[in-house]
């Protein structure tokens, strides 16, 4: 059976589909033709066994076509997601998105790109068999959607985008294509040099106009990380921050969870507006805190807040970063000031900020640097039916290097 049907004049990007689907289950069929046939059932007709996962329209297919023919497609094959490959214009996304479209590809795209998209194609195709929304698999644990860790520290300066950006990657891992990490430090966000992106949008666009109401639209303003997962960064201006309001990230990150799997939200420092509406919806809390008096109080003051004001997500999991006994402090001496067990220590590590700076994080450089232990632990916390486990009953306590 043929999983993967192309149809397009131009040979060149055939090519680089043939590449990008080598070695992938199932074989791709090839119509060269200029034109689309009046129904999807003339092209199914010459192939054999059940019907393909992805259609691929790709460039010289005229866009009007393709959208009425990605229209019967989706009411007659519901199962079967269709990628168009077409310029990036915002009216062409609300056109695809309301013709079925699951994926606008650049015609230009290399055969890396094209595989990552043909592939989160065929996962929600699979999806659509056994009778489950797209973005819905076996292991979702939430009905409202996915799962929303909100990485906070009330101080600055403690590692917060480090571990942020290795929770992502590393649940990247977990659930390829099914990660998005959303910076929302507005004024002074890492997130995009902490991963060595270059947005070509940003959260400002993503709250306004036509992306606020289709997650088609949406989906284009995410920028695609080699990790296998998505970023909405921060601002390029600061100013843009007071465009944005706690209603604003309420609605962006109900969007987010219908569409992925797991939503990793990057705060700033403190707990201000946008950062109570991220834990009004988040569903796991990530405490970040240095082996330092100041960072320890802030914590356990807001965690104080936090409660009082009813907005302590369900879990939570306290980090201990940069920690070292050469501090002064102990491990006992942070868990009684902030009153709560530490579940992950990340020792000190010259490695780890280095990581940030060159913007590759340490899980996906797999660098046997020994926070890496402590990252992969945290993200295991993330795992469905982790709560299940024995383990989780006994607090297993951490140790400072």
């Amino acid at each position: 059976m043929s999983r993967f049907v192309l149809i397009t004049p131009n040979t060149e990007f055939e090519r680089r589909v043939r590449m990008a689907t080598a070695g992938m289950t199932g074989s791709l069929q090839f119509f060269q033709a200029d034109y689309l046939p009046q129904s999807p059932e003339e092209v199914l007709r010459q192939m054999l066994g059940e019907p393909p996962e992805v259609f691929i329209l790709g460039p010289g297919l005229p866009s009007e076509d393709a959208l009425k023919f990605a229209s019967v497609m989706d009411l007659q094959y519901p199962e079967i997601s269709l990628i168009l490959a077409a310029g990036d214009s915002p009216d062409l996304a609300i056109q695809a998105m309301r013709a079925g479209i699951r994926d606008l590809l650049d015609p230009s795209a290399e055969a890396d790109h094209i595989r990552i998209i043909v592939e989160r194609a065929s996962l929600a195709s699979a999806g659509r068999r056994r009778g489950l929304a797209p973005s819905s698999s076996e292991h979702k644990e939430h009905a409202a959607g996915g799962r929303i860790i909100a990485v906070i520290s009330p101080k600055g300066g403690v590692g917060k985008t480090t571990v942020a950006t290795n929770i992502a990657v590393g649940l990247g891992q977990i659930a390829p294509m099914g990660v998005v990490i959303v910076d929302l430090d507005l004024q002074f966000g890492d997130v995009a040099s902490g991963l060595m992106l270059e947005p070509e949008h940003t959260i400002t666009d993503a709250v306004v106009g036509a992306a606020s109401q289709d997650s088609m639209v949406l989906k284009t303003y995410l920028t695609l990380h080699p990790a296998g997962i998505y970023a909405l960064c921060a601002p390029k201006n600061p100013v843009e921050m007071d465009r944005i309001s706690g209603e604003h990230v309420s609605h962006l990150l109900s969007q987010l969870r219908q569409e992925f799997q797991y939503v990793v939200v990057d705060t700033a420092p403190g707990l201000g507006e946008h950062v109570l509406a991220t834990l009004d919806l988040a569903s796991d809390a990530v405490w970040i805190c240095g082996m330092d008096v100041p960072s320890i109080r802030g914590l356990r003051t807001g965690n104080q807040i936090l409660a009082e004001l009813g907005l302590l997500p369900e879990t939570r999991h306290v980090v201990l970063n940069m920690a070292d006994r050469r501090s002064g402090l102990t491990l006992r001496d942070v868990e009684a000031t902030i009153g709560a067990p530490v579940d992950i220590v990340l020792p000190r590590s010259r490695n780890l900020p280095f990581s940030t700076n060159k913007g590759v994080p340490l899980l996906q450089d797999n660098n046997r640097d020994p926070a890496t232990k402590g990252l992969r632990q945290l993200v295991e916390r993330f795992k469905p039916n982790w709560e299940a486990r024995p383990h989780k009953k006994l607090h297993r306590r951490a140790v400072v290097q």
